[in-house]
């Protein structure tokens, strides 16, 4: 219940959220984040924001500036959807190696982005679960560790497999209606 509580004002151990997840993704993030802590001693938070992080505000100094009590090491998975931005922001270099960012981000990114007839809010609470939930898989699995509260993508081993053959097929028509008639010409003068 006090969980609850919290992630209604705003704060609720790993979770700084400007109201704009629903109480549901909060918890989530909340087990996620308390489960990665007490196996690798890292903790990963999730800044969800209204306030304005135009493109000349870094990231870093937003999070050093205004979350000052965080407890390091950390990486911060930051959504401010009224500037567009999402970022993650860790306290040690050493992180950033870790976790895949273009991986971690693009998942919100899909999700926030989509075309579909879902609600903006149910598109911030699957995007941010799911991006918080990738980054907390991958600093799991860089320190020997596997997290059973996080969202498994299961279905991703697919999406890469067609990814190659879209890469696949673009060459091979590359090949066919531009590489090919260039080399005939260069070779019957």
């Amino acid at each position: 219940m006090l969980l609850l509580v919290f992630s209604w004002a705003g704060f609720a151990g790993y979770l700084y959220n400007d109201h704009i997840l629903s109480p549901k993704a909060s918890d989530i993030i909340e087990k996620i984040g308390l489960e990665l802590y007490q196996k690798t001693g890292i903790s990963e938070y999730a800044i969800v924001t209204n306030e304005s992080l135009g493109r000349g505000v870094s990231l870093y100094d937003y999070v050093k500036n205004e979350h000052p009590d965080l407890k390091r090491p950390y990486a911060v998975l930051i959504l401010a959807p009224n500037s567009k931005r999402i970022g993650i922001v860790v306290s040690d270099p050493s992180l950033k190696n870790m976790y895949d960012d273009d991986r971690v981000k693009g998942y919100a990114i899909r999700i926030i982005g989509s075309p579909d007839k879902n609600t903006m809010q149910s598109k911030y609470d699957v995007g941010v679960v799911q991006a918080y939930s990738e980054l907390a898989d991958e600093i799991a699995a860089s320190k020997g560790v596997k997290l059973n509260n996080t969202i498994k993508d299961e279905g991703r081993w697919l999406i890469d497999a067609i990814t190659w053959l879209v890469y696949l097929g673009s060459v091979v028509i590359f090949w066919i209606y531009f590489g090919r008639p260039l080399i005939r010409r260069i070779r019957n003068g």
